[in-house]
């Protein structure tokens, strides 16, 4: 199955964009009445088939629609500080969006090293690993955001912090999160959070977490907490 990316689709008939129908006529040589997969990125999967194979403007019909294709019973948002490397949070992204995630936000904290981010970039790794693991859902990536902005925000759900800190009780994460659960967990920089964001997060609700005994970089650390919610759901 091939899937391809149109955020804008309308049915029946739906002409793809340039780099699409380059990609599905050049690449692949589909030809008229070939089948192919497309997804808005918010969770419908549209089957069609190839009605004008031109190699800038190839238009299809649709002849199948699925709403909700393989929905997750949670939702799960992970805020992390973006690396000094930007490609470690780059691979996050790409493997994050590849495991299952609703929405990345780039966090600003106070000993983070890096303070600018290119969104579409991001963005267009994060459409790049979802139509290379057939996903529906494209994750929603946030622009760089100070932790103060986060720690306000309302959240129907578990709200976790994972810090470094050894002096402060914390909880393994897999002994928090429930199954259908909603999660938010703010992931720190290679500095770790500071005491008072961490003191910050508690005051708002957050409980404050481990990803086990090792000591995980910012990247990995994230990515692990993806997949401990990911675990629990199945």
């Amino acid at each position: 199955m091939q899937l391809f990316y149109a955020p804008e689709i309308t049915t029946p008939l739906y002409t793809l964009p340039e780099e699409e129908s380059g990609h599905c006529v050049r690449v692949l040589r589909l030809k008229e009445g070939d089948s192919l997969h497309i997804t808005d990125g918010r969770g419908t999967l549209y089957r069609a088939v190839v009605e004008d194979a031109h190699p800038k403007r190839c238009t299809i019909r649709i002849v199948e629609e699925h709403a909700e294709w393989e929905k997750r019973p949670y939702r799960l948002t992970v805020a992390v500080a973006p690396t000094k490397n930007i490609d470690r949070i780059e691979w996050f992204v790409e493997k994050a969006t590849e495991c299952g995630i609703d929405r990345i936000v780039p966090l600003l904290c106070d000993h983070s090293e890096r303070k600018v981010i290119k969104g579409e970039r991001l963005e267009k790794i994060a459409v790049s690993a979802m139509k290379q693991s057939l996903k529906a859902y494209l994750p929603q990536i946030d622009p760089l955001t100070p932790i103060k902005e986060i720690l306000r925000e309302p959240f129907e759900g578990v709200k976790l912090i994972a810090h470094c800190e050894e002096d402060m009780e914390r909880i393994f994460m897999g002994e928090v999160i429930a199954k259908g659960q909603d999660v938010m967990i703010l992931i720190g920089p290679e500095g770790d959070f500071s005491v008072a964001e961490i003191e910050a997060a508690r005051k708002a609700g957050f409980r404050e977490v481990t990803l086990g005994e090792s000591r995980l970089r910012t990247e990995t650390a994230a990515l692990a907490a993806t997949m401990f919610t990911a675990f629990v759901n199945n």
